[in-house]
């Protein structure tokens, strides 16, 4: 039984332990890439976006396009460079939760619906973001060096 708890779990952790850093990169890439372009296409685009939010119910549409279209793009920017990184992913995760409720509500009709959205892994990874930190290859990392504060924080 040792050598299966060995191999099975303690051995992959310690492998995966070496390469902890990768996970939060790669995620902030990822959401950070595509929700910056995808704010930028809205901020370049504000009538026809105004219109959408407005199809969809959202208040105050000419306040909040702009205001959701800049967190997606600077948001997105600040996840790339690692920098403030749990304010944007939390702003973004709390934009997705006002997405699915805005624009996919009608649609759900069980859990697999609602977990099948694509807003829903989102915010999965913005709230992984935000509670985890952006690792150890950030801004926020090296802000963190700069002033002498534990490298554990993030």
């Amino acid at each position: 039984m040792n050598f299966i708890i060995h191999l099975l779990i303690l051995l992959p952790a310690q492998i995966a332990s070496h390469f902890s850093w990768t996970g939060p990169l790669i995620m902030r890439l990822v959401v950070g890439y595509t929700f910056m372009l995808a704010g930028w296409g809205k901020l370049n685009n504000l009538p026809l976006m105004i219109e959408n939010f407005a199809g969809w119910g959202i208040p105050f549409p000419n306040i909040l396009t702009p205001f959701v279209s800049a967190v997606e793009c600077f948001g997105g920017a600040m996840l790339i460079l690692g920098v403030f990184t749990r304010i944007p992913a939390a702003m973004l995760a709390v934009v997705m939760v006002v997405a699915i409720i805005s624009a996919k509500w009608s649609d759900v009709d069980s859990l697999q619906a609602l977990l099948g959205f694509e807003e829903a892994t989102y915010f999965a990874g913005f709230m992984w973001l935000a509670i985890a930190g952006p690792g150890a290859v950030s801004l926020d990392r090296l802000l963190l060096n700069a002033a002498g504060h534990s490298e554990k924080s993030t």
